[in-house]
């Protein structure tokens, strides 16, 4: 479980750093970057809705964007509940939906049995540190590397999806042909 945090938070942090940069680009202070980095948890919502923050979109365009790009982690959420534990709280469920990212939602589905509060808790905080801490991080410190360096950080998210995935296409024919298909459409679109 630590590990497995650990490695996606590390990952996390190069991606927020991204985030952070861009975030900065287009004027917002590194606490502002923050909270919408411990407030939303999701890269490609974050990404898409500060792309339209950059180009003056309305609150509602944001708001609709980052929705619709984010719907499937309702998904992800009813997925996992079927797995916890019979013992996990109303209230600690609304801790885990916050959680649930697409890396975490992999790991917690690739465990055996049921899944404990702690668990989850224990899977998803040193994620939740990595995404803060490198958004601030990354926000505080565009003045301080080159456009190249900036603009390099954004292929980070494919590189640690990829990452997880190889693990799960080794051990499952099926996890393989369900990647086959989607790379095989993603090129024909």
């Amino acid at each position: 479980m630590i590990l497995n945090g650990s490695c996606i938070g590390l990952g996390y942090f190069a991606v927020a750093a991204a985030f952070g940069m861009l975030a900065a680009g287009v004027g917002l202070s590194p606490e502002l970057a923050l909270l919408i980095s411990v407030t939303n948890l999701t890269s490609a919502g974050q990404f898409a809705g500060l792309a339209l923050i950059g180009a003056g979109g309305s609150l509602i365009e944001i708001a609709a964007t980052v929705f619709v790009i984010n719907i499937r982690y309702v998904l992800m959420s009813l997925s996992l509940s079927q797995k916890l534990s019979s013992q996990v709280k109303f209230w600690q469920r609304f801790i885990i939906a916050h959680g649930v990212t697409d890396e975490n939602f992999m790991v917690a589905s690739l465990q055996e049995g049921e899944l404990s509060f702690r668990y989850l808790v224990g899977l998803m905080t040193l994620p939740i540190i990595g995404w803060g801490g490198g958004t601030y991080l990354g926000a505080a410190a565009t003045s301080l590397l080159p456009a190249i360096v900036q603009d390099g950080l954004g292929i980070a998210l494919y590189g640690m999806f990829i990452a997880l995935i190889i693990p799960a296409v080794r051990k499952s024919l099926e996890i393989l042909a369900v990647v086959a298909i989607a790379v095989g459409l993603s090129c024909l679109f």
